[in-house]
């Protein structure tokens, strides 16, 4: 039997992310309420209805909602079934007061790829240790929300690639390898917006900065398993939060866990005696 409801929620520390909540309703229903943030919201099954500003609006499949601060709305479920959301609420920082009036007249959006991304920030904020890649897809949502409801002028010039900020991010990730940077540091460091500094990068190199960090990270986990130190210890030593955290990591890139990489390493000198060269 279903459960009626399921909800988790928590604060990551992500810069600009007030909260993250998840749940599954079958017959709950919001009142009128508002929030001094913003809310983003994709329903993964079943369907919502609301009223915004003494509008009647929903989430049909696919669709993206995003309910400004300040704004009266409700909730309730569309279907039998209930549905099944995520929210992040996003502070002012990602999206200021002016895009409010757009987001009132046009809060759902049909957005294949900013549904993704949207998908993609939800995992990374469920996992501690992932707060670069959460802070580099924010930046990108950020981005294409305000592109939603601030169009850029018909004669916007094409993004350029900056070669000098990319190669100045790798400079400083390498730089900070096992302690980390977040992307609003970085991009002071670097003097470039965050945003730009995730796009140029990834042109430059053909990998996002998050996704750079963690294979550095696991190939110096690589070595120091080899030089016989424990799991948890090279965890930390690389910049992983916990072990588990860099068997996730490790697995993904090595196609093993660090434990079993280490146990099926062998010794680089010398061969067991009657070892055929």
């Amino acid at each position: 039997m279903v459960s009626p409801q399921d909800v988790s929620a928590w604060r990551p520390q992500v810069p600009g992310v007030v909260e993250v909540f998840h749940a599954h309703f079958t017959e709950h229903a919001y009142p009128m309420h508002v929030h001094d943030v913003w809310t983003l919201l994709i329903v993964d099954n079943g369907a919502v209805r609301y009223d915004l500003n003494r509008r009647e609006c929903g989430t049909p499949h696919d669709t993206v909602s995003l309910l400004p601060p300040q704004v009266p709305h409700n909730g309730s479920p569309a279907t039998p079934q209930g549905f099944r959301k995520r929210v992040v609420y996003l502070d002012l920082s990602q999206l200021d007061e002016g895009l409010i009036g757009p987001a009132v007249d046009h809060p759902d959006m049909v957005d294949p790829l900013l549904r993704r991304r949207i998908g993609q920030l939800h995992a990374a904020l469920a996992q501690r240790g992932d707060e670069l890649e959460a802070e580099s897809r924010l930046a990108l949502i950020g981005e294409r929300l305000r592109g939603h409801l601030r169009p850029p002028p018909a004669a916007a010039p094409p993004p350029r690639t900056d070669l000098g900020v990319a190669h100045s991010l790798r400079e400083l990730l390498d730089e900070r390898l096992s302690q980390g940077v977040t992307l609003d540091d970085a991009a002071k460091l670097v003097h470039a917006h965050p945003t730009h500094l995730v796009r140029a990068f990834s042109a430059a190199f053909g990998i996002a900065p998050h996704q750079y960090l963690m294979a550095r990270r696991v190939d110096h986990a690589r070595r120091l398993l080899l030089d016989g130190r424990p799991p948890a210890e090279v965890a930390t030593a690389v910049g992983f939060y916990d072990q588990s955290h860099l068997t996730r990591h490790f697995k993904r890139f090595v196609g093993v866990t660090p434990g079993r990489y280490a146990r099926k390493a062998r010794p680089t000198r010398g061969r067991p005696r009657g070892e055929a060269a």
